[in-house]
C-alpha cells in the first residue's frame, strides 16, 4: 500500500464518522420535534422549526413568486410586430430579491426589495399562500421604509395561550400588558395615548387586564387613585398602593372635584413657567403623574331618581374636564366597565371622544362593540364578536406597531399577585398634598 492510500484511509473514518453523528442527530431531532413543539414551543423553534422553514422558503420562493405574480418580466409583456401588437407570457420572469430569513422568537422575517411598480398590497395578498408553503400559522406583510416589505412569520399563534407577566422596566407610565397577534409586546404608554378606555364582559379579561396595569405602575414613581361604584370589591386589592379611593358616587364627585382642581394648579404652574406641559417644566418642577383607574363606568351615569341628575352631571363635567386637560398636565383616564353605550347620554359619548387608547375584550352586546370601536373601524367591531369564550384575555385594541387596530391577548396576571405588588411598592404611595402643583395642599 502506497503512502496515498495510507493517508486516505487513515482520515476516512473521522469524515464517516462525522457524518455519522450527524445522522443520529437530525434523526434524534425528527424523533422529538413533535414533542418539543408541543411542550416547550420555544425551544423547538430554533433546534428544529426555524431550520426547516428556512429550507422550506428557500426551496419555495421563485416558484411562489411566479404564482402569485411577484415576480416581473425583463422585457414588457407587449411587443410590435409588424402593424400587429402581441401580447404574451415571459417565459424566465425575475423574482423579487429576498434576504435570508431571520430569526425570532416564534417566529421569522424576510426583507424583499419591491420591484418598479410593485406596492406593499401585492405581497399582502399572497401571505396566505407563503403561509401553507413554509407551514407557518400565519404571514404578514409590513413596509415601513419606500421600496421594501418585510414578511413577518408566526410559527404558531402567539394568542393561543396567556404569557407569564413582564418584570422588566420599559419606562414611565408605560406598561407592557400583553402580545399582539403578530408577536409583539403589547404597551399601553400614557405618555403617547394618554387616556384609555376598557370594556369587556363577565369573565373575559377586563379585571386581568386592571390587574397588570396596576402590577406595573406601582413599581413607578405615579400615584393611582380609584373610583368603584362596586362598593371597592375590585380596586380595594390594590389599597395600599392607591392614594385615594371612591366606592359610591358621593365619594366620586369629591374626588372628581380634588383632581380638577389639582388639574387646574398645574395649570397655573406651567403657565407662569412659561410651557405648555408638565414634562416640559424642569425635573424638580415636576409633579407626580396621576393614574385614574375607574371601574364600572356605567354606575356613575345611572340615575334612578331625578336628585341623582346633579350628581351625575358633576362627575360627567369633571371626566370630561380631565380628559380634555389632563394629558399635558399628567393626568390620566383609564375607563373600564362591562357596558359602555350610548344609552349613558350625550356625556359618555363626549368623554369616549377624548379616550384614544380602546380595548374591547369579548362584550355580551354588540352596542358596546360599536360604542368602544364602531367610531374608529366597523371592521373591529367584526372581529370582536369573532372572540370565542373559550380564550379570556382576547381583545381587540389600538396601538400596534403598524397603527389600527390589532387582536392582543393580556398577560394573566391574578389579582393577588396584583395585590402582592401593591403591598410591596406601597411605600412609593404619595399623599394627596403631594399631588398639587407645588408638592403641597
Amino acid at each position: 500500500m502506497s503512502t496515498i492510500e495510507m493517508a486516505a484511509g487513515a482520515s476516512a473514518p473521522p469524515v464517516v464518522w462525522a457524518a455519522g453523528v450527524l445522522g443520529v442527530v437530525a434523526l434524534l431531532l425528527a424523533v422529538v420535534s413533535p414533542v418539543l413543539r408541543n411542550r416547550v414551543p420555544n425551544v423547538w423553534w430554533p433546534l428544529c422549526g426555524y431550520p426547516v422553514a428556512v429550507l422550506r422558503f428557500s426551496w419555495s420562493w421563485r416558484k411562489l413568486a411566479d404564482v402569485q405574480g411577484l415576480s416581473v418580466p425583463r422585457r414588457p409583456a407587449v411587443a410590435l410586430l409588424g402593424n400587429v401588437v402581441v401580447q404574451g407570457r415571459a417565459l424566465k420572469p425575475v423574482k423579487p430579491r429576498a434576504g435570508m430569513p431571520r430569526w425570532q422568537r416564534g417566529g421569522m422575517t424576510v426583507r424583499v426589495r419591491l420591484h418598479a411598480g410593485q406596492t406593499p398590497e401585492a405581497y399582502a395578498a399572497a401571505c396566505e399562500a407563503m403561509a401553507h408553503a413554509w407551514r407557518m400559522f400565519a404571514v404578514r406583510a409590513v413596509s415601513d421604509t419606500r421600496g421594501t416589505v418585510w414578511l413577518v412569520a408566526n410559527a404558531w399563534d402567539p394568542l393561543g395561550m396567556p404569557a407569564e407577566p413582564f418584570r422588566g422596566s420599559v419606562g414611565l407610565l408605560t406598561a407592557v400588558v400583553g402580545v399582539w397577534e403578530d408577536g409583539g409586546r403589547w404597551l399601553v404608554n400614557l405618555r403617547r395615548v394618554p387616556h384609555w378606555l376598557i370594556v369587556g364582559a363577565t369573565q373575559s379579561g377586563k379585571s386581568t387586564l386592571l390587574a397588570s396595569l396596576v402590577a406595573q405602575w406601582a413599581r413607578q414613581p405615579v400615584a393611582m387613585v380609584g373610583i368603584d361604584l362596586k362598593g371597592g370589591m375590585e380596586l380595594s386589592l390594590f389599597g395600599p398602593r392607591l392614594t385615594a379611593l371612591a366606592t359610591s358616587r358621593g365619594e366620586a364627585v369629591e374626588l372628581l372635584d380634588l383632581l380638577v382642581e389639582i388639574t387646574m394648579g398645574r395649570m397655573a404652574l406651567c403657565r407662569s413657567v412659561g410651557v405648555r406641559s408638565v414634562w416640559e417644566l424642569p425635573d424638580k418642577q415636576q409633579p407626580v403623574p396621576v393614574v385614574v383607574l375607574v371601574d364600572e363606568v356605567a354606575e356613575l351615569y345611572l340615575t334612578a331618581a331625578s336628585a341623582d341628575k346633579a350628581e351625575v352631571s358633576r362627575v360627567a363635567t369633571a371626566l370630561l374636564r380631565l380628559g380634555q386637560l389632563g394629558a399635558a398636565l399628567g393626568v390620566h383616564l383609564v375607563i373600564a366597565g362591562q357596558r359602555f353605550g350610548s344609552d349613558l347620554g350625550p356625556s359618555a359619548t363626549s368623554l369616549r371622544a377624548q379616550l384614544a387608547g380602546r380595548v374591547c375584550f369579548r362584550v355580551s352586546d354588540k352596542g358596546t362593540a360599536e360604542m368602544t370601536l364602531g367610531d374608529l373601524d366597523s371592521g373591529a367591531v367584526d372581529a370582536v364578536q369573532a372572540i370565542p369564550v373559550s380564550m379570556p384575555g382576547v381583545a381587540v385594541a389600538y396601538g400596534a406597531a403598524g397603527g389600527g387596530w390589532m387582536r392582543a391577548r393580556s398577560h394573566l396576571v391574578t389579582p393577588e399577585q396584583a395585590q402582592e405588588t401593591a403591598r410591596r411598592f406601597a411605600h412609593l404611595t404619595p399623599a394627596v398634598g403631594q399631588l398639587y402643583a407645588g408638592g403641597a395642599a
